[in-house]
Order: C-alpha cells, then structure tokens, then sequence
C-alpha cells in the first residue's frame, strides 16, 4: 500500500475544530499521475513514480505520448517507494488519497525551507547580539568565536554567519484536520516547511 503522496502547498488558514480556531496548512494533491511502476524484479525495489502536469496541461485526458516526454509535460516527478505492489494502480492514473490520508491521522510533511541567502547570527541562530546604544559598534556582531590558549583555536560546529534556509525539513506528527476530496485538498494543523507553490511529501507516521 501507497504510504504516502506527494502535494503543493496552497497557503496556511485557519479552521474552526471543536469550536477552536485552528492553524492549518491547505496541501494540493491534484495534477499527480502515475507514470511508472517499479517493481524488485525489474528495477531491485518496489516504488511508484508520480508526475505532476504542467498548468498548461492540467485538465486534458491521459495520453501515453506524455511517457515519452516527461520533462515537457510534468514540471516535477517523484517516487514513493512500496513495500509490495498494488494491483489497482496503474500508469496515467491518480490514485484516491482519501484511502491514505484519512481526517484525525498523524502525518510527517516533508520539504524545502525558504531560502534566506547569506544571514548573520542574530537572523540566522537568534544570537542576542552586542548594545545597541549611539555609537555601539557591535549590535549585530557574532562576539568572541575562541579562546587564548595554547591551542587557542575554533572549535568546529560553532555557530557563526552562513547560507541560511533551502534544506530539506520535515515537521512530523501532524494531525489531518480536514479532507475536501472534490477539490484534492488537504489540511494538515500547523505549518509546513516551504513557500507558496512549493512541493512537499506527506506521509503517515511510522
């Protein structure tokens, strides 16, 4: 059985549980077709290979032509590994993710954080930073990143200025808190790691 999926990210709102307002992530799942099944026989694992189409394609019927030219017609392809094969999925086909995700399971979302370029300490690791009275030349610096000694050195793992952001993430232990399956959406409490549009993989909780 599939145990996972992958999706978009539409935005994050606010839901009305148990009469209590809750955070929530919306996730679009729709535009995922199979394109390929792999089997251990064949290719040494069980896996099978999402494609998301393109907006200008989104809507149009399956057509095997599409196999042959993946790049054009899906902007992103993805696998999802198996333990056994499944007899009901098959190529050119979506599969029904309400068997999947079910309302009130707990699932871990997986993506890419926002890059944020070349940050400080203070953006990058929450650093206090130095006074910033009139005339301080220290508010945003990083302060001392050693020690005088005889092996007065850096010690590694220190946490100074750097790339900042585009890393894998995964928020685990969400809770599903609505599932609209006419409009393929999903919503998961809380939120998600990437920006508008980006892609993430859900998963239920081992």
């Amino acid at each position: 059985m599939v145990k996972g999926l992958w999706g978009k990210k539409v935005g994050m709102t606010q839901l009305f549980v148990n009469d209590k307002v809750v955070p929530a992530t919306a996730i679009d799942v729709s535009d995922w077709l199979v394109t390929a099944i792999k089997s251990e026989k064949m290719d040494g694992y069980n896996a099978v290979q999402f494609g998301c189409l393109r907006k200008r394609f989104s809507g149009q019927s399956f057509t095997p032509n599409w196999l042959k030219d993946k790049k054009t017609f899906f902007g992103h392809v993805r696998e999802v590994r198996l333990d056994n094969l499944v007899e009901d999925i098959k190529v050119g086909k979506s599969i029904d993710f309400t068997k999947i995700l079910d309302l009130g399971i707990k699932v871990d979302v997986s993506g890419e954080t926002i890059g944020r370029g070349f940050a400080g300490v203070m953006k990058r690791h929450n650093f206090t930073g130095g006074p910033s009275a009139h005339g301080s030349m220290f508010k945003r610096r990083p302060g001392s990143i050693g020690f005088l000694c005889a092996c007065g050195k850096v010690i590694k793992g220190k946490r100074m200025a750097g790339h900042m952001g585009c890393q894998r993430q995964t928020m685990r232990n969400l809770e599903v808190v609505r599932v609209e399956p006419e409009k393929n959406v999903v919503f998961v409490k809380g939120s998600v790691p990437g920006k508008t549009g980006s892609v993430v993989f859900v998963r239920k909780c081992r």
